[in-house]
Parts: structure tokens; sequence; C-alpha cells
């Protein structure tokens, strides 16, 4: 049975996760009507395909141990970035901030002695470890291309090798 201090924890979580979801929808949305990044625009759709997964994953589990998983109302994300590379700060910066809040309820959930919500936590411990590094990555790549429309291109063009690659090590 989940204490209620979780049961909310956990709900903030999935209105994170929500929020994520919709904030990299709005980036592929963003991406799509940009010349020449279909690449960006299909690894941003599939992001925010992999963030509504992990909401779900949270709602299951809350109802499951007993709570009751709230879906929460979302406010309107970004939806115009002025290049680029702060589409990808952005990214970047959700990041962190979803790793954050993971850590908050690992602390939580062991000050609870909560061993099974522990338990649960520790997917999303490794998917963020994996989340931010390929943030990271892509950031750092976009660093190094800066104007360039060349290596832009290339860029887009290999995007989802990279979040393949990302998969592949966490197999």
């Amino acid at each position: 049975m989940l204490s209620k201090p979780m049961q909310e924890a956990l709900n903030k979580q999935v209105q994170l996760e929500a929020e994520s979801s919709q904030a990299y929808l709005a980036m592929a949305s963003w991406a799509e009507i940009q010349p020449g990044l279909d690449g960006v625009t299909n690894f941003f759709y599939t992001q925010s395909d992999e963030e509504r997964v992990h909401m779900l994953k949270l709602i299951r589990f809350i109802n499951e141990r007993g709570g009751f998983a709230v879906v929460p109302k979302l406010e309107q994300p970004i939806i115009t970035f002025i290049s680029l590379k702060r589409v990808f700060e952005e990214f970047l910066k959700h990041e962190i901030g979803v790793s954050e809040s993971i850590n908050e309820l690992v602390h939580l959930s062991l000050s609870e002695k909560d061993y099974a919500t522990h338990n649960f936590l520790q997917w999303y411990v490794n998917e963020q470890i994996e989340e931010e590094h390929l943030a990271r990555t892509l950031n750092d790549k976009l660093e190094l291309v800066g104007e360039d429309k060349g290596g832009i291109y290339l860029f887009d063009r290999d995007i989802m090798l990279f979040r393949n690659q990302g998969e592949k090590k966490r197999h």
C-alpha cells in the first residue's frame, strides 16, 4: 500500500512525464515545419511516445499499489524555438529536471522504507542515465556543428542512430 506522501509524489511524476511527452511533441511539431529536419522530427515524436509510456507505467503502478493515479491537467509547452540548438538545450534541461525528480522519489521511498516502490523506481533511474547521456551527446554534436548546414544535415540524418545506440546499451 502506498503512503499518502508517496502517492502524491508519484502523481507529481506522472505530471512531469506527461509534460515531457507534450514538450517533445511540441518540439516534433516545430521541427516538422522546418526545412530538412525529418530526422529530428521523428526523434522527438519517438521521445514523446516514450514519455507517455513512462507516464502510463507510473499510473498503473500507483493503482496496483492501492493508490489513485490522477490524470494531470497540462499547460501549453513551449511551441516555437529560435534555433535547433535551443530545442536541444531545452531537451537536456528537461531531462535533468526529470532525473532530479526521480532522485527525490527514490529518496522518499527509502526514507519511508517502501522497498517495492524503490525497486520499481530503479528502472526510471537507469532510464534517466541513458536519457541524460543522449541529450548531452546531441548537444555536444550540435555545438561542434554550429551553424554549418552540411553538419546540420548530417546531424539530422544520424540522430536516430544515436538514439538507437543508447537503446542497445540498455539491453
